[in-house]
C-alpha cells in the first residue's frame, strides 16, 4: 500500500501533517511556519548551506509538510515519508539533500508577520508544549534571530 501524505512515518507519529518546514541546528529542532511565499525554505536552506559562522551547518528535516507527535512531554517532527529528503528551491525547482529522519523541536519560527522590537514573551505553547518562539517578516532576518536566540543569553535568565 503507498503512503501519503497523511499517514505517519512510524508509529509515534499519528494524525494529519501541517503546512511547515523543519531544520535542525546541533540538538535544537526548528519548526518553521508561515504563508505560502513567505521564505520558510529558504530559511531553512540558508541554515543548511549558509548557517551564520556561529552555527554548525543545519540538517533538513523537512519542507512544505511536517508531522508532528508528542511523546514523554517533548513534540517531535519528522518528515512525510514521500517527501524525505525534498526541498523546493525557488528558480530550480525540487532538489534533494540529506535529511534527519526526527528532531526533538525546540524553536518555533513564525515567517511573514511584524514582531515587536522588545516582546513580553518569548515562548509559546505549540501543541501542548512550550517551544522558545521567533517572529519575523524577513526569513534572513530570522536566521540571525534564530542564531542569536541559539548562542546568546538572555539577560533576565
Amino acid at each position: 500500500m503507498p503512503q501519503t501524505l497523511d499517514r505517519p512515518p512510524d508509529e509515534g507519529f499519528a494524525g494529519p501533517s501541517i503546512h511547515a518546514s523543519c531544520v535542525a541546528v546541533g540538538e535544537a529542532g526548528i519548526l518553521v511556519r508561515g504563508p505560502a511565499g513567505c521564505g520558510k525554505s529558504s530559511f531553512i536552506l540558508n541554515l543548511m548551506l549558509d548557517a551564520p559562522r556561529c552555527l554548525p551547518p543545519g540538517d533538513l528535516v523537512a519542507d512544505d509538510r511536517v508531522f508532528l507527535s508528542r511523546q514523554n512531554g517533548a513534540l517531535w517532527a519528522a518528515p512525510p515519508p514521500v517527501l524525505a529528503g525534498l526541498v523546493e528551491v525557488r528558480g530550480l525547482g525540487i532538489m534533494r539533500f540529506p535529511h534527519r529522519p526526527r528532531v526533538r523541536l525546540t524553536h518555533l519560527v513564525d515567517l511573514g508577520r511584524d514582531n515587536e522590537r522588545m516582546p513580553e514573551c518569548r515562548h509559546v505553547d505549540f501543541e501542548g508544549v512550550e517551544l522558545r518562539q521567533i517572529v519575523s517578516k524577513d526569513a534572513v532576518r530570522a536566521v540571525l534571530m534564530l542564531a542569536a536566540a541559539l548562542t546568546g543569553m538572555d539577560h533576565l535568565d
